[in-house]
């Protein structure tokens, strides 16, 4: 009996182990932070860029930004190790942003390692940037492309529900959904002046639940699973 209930505990662990890996890899992902924000705003996200790889290092990040909404003012913050550059295309039509016709915009901000500053595995990069002013719309996808040191591109664009390779979202009138444990985040709302550098958060939508604390929950029950088979297999017999 001891011994079909050892095997069984141990089964239970395995169990809950894996359910520990899943919501984790599936955090695995670029993220924006806070991934809402108010129409007019100036907002101040984070874009998170975790290394994926076991044997290759993130060299290089690009984040894409709308052609048909565009935003007139984009800053990032300096990187250390990362250099930064602010691409400038011609729109595919002109656009009115306020009373102004845009032809042109900032339509992708790249970010590249300096020699020696690689993400490599289990590293996370953040790079804060300002957008602004944020479009009176649903939402805006911000597609990001992840190069490695091999050349291989993670390509972030997914919109569909359930993407293998979900896209950021900054959401604005839209109520946020949740791709593979949080593609977007619904948190406090960063609104920045343009001209000032100032910043006013708020907190708007929270988020319905933290994949963070219910892996850790999960890894608890794992280790106190782990901890009642060791006590049972070693537990020497009672003298009768």
């Amino acid at each position: 009996m001891m011994k079909n209930f050892t095997k069984a505990a141990l089964a239970l662990s395995a169990g809950a182990a894996l359910a520990v890996a899943a919501p984790l890899a599936a955090m695995a992902h670029v993220t924006i932070d806070p991934g809402q924000a108010d129409a007019g705003a100036y907002a101040l996200i984070t874009v998170k860029v975790p290394n994926e790889s076991d044997t290759e290092k993130t060299n290089r990040v690009q984040l894409n930004l709308p052609t048909d909404t565009p935003f007139t003012s984009v800053r990032f913050v300096p990187v250390p190790g990362w250099d930064a550059e602010l691409v400038r295309s011609e729109l595919p039509e002109p656009v009115m942003v306020g009373e102004s016709e845009i032809t042109e915009a900032v339509t992708s901000i790249v970010w590249t390692a300096q020699a020696g500053s690689e993400l490599g595995d289990g590293a996370l990069l953040l790079l804060p940037v300002s957008l602004g002013p944020v479009p009176d719309v649903g939402s805006v996808v911000l597609t990001a492309d992840q190069t490695y040191t091999d050349g291989s591109v993670v390509s972030w664009s997914g919109t569909e529900e359930g993407a293998e390779k979900p896209a950021p979202i900054l959401y604005v009138n839209d109520t946020p959904v949740d791709h593979h444990g949080g593609t977007a985040t619904a948190g406090a709302d960063a609104h920045g002046d343009d001209h000032s550098g100032e910043s006013d958060n708020g907190n708007d939508t929270a988020p319905s639940s933290d994949p963070v604390a219910r892996g850790l929950g999960i890894a608890g029950l794992v280790a106190g699973l782990g901890a009642l088979v060791a006590a049972f297999a070693f537990r020497r017999p009672t003298a009768k």
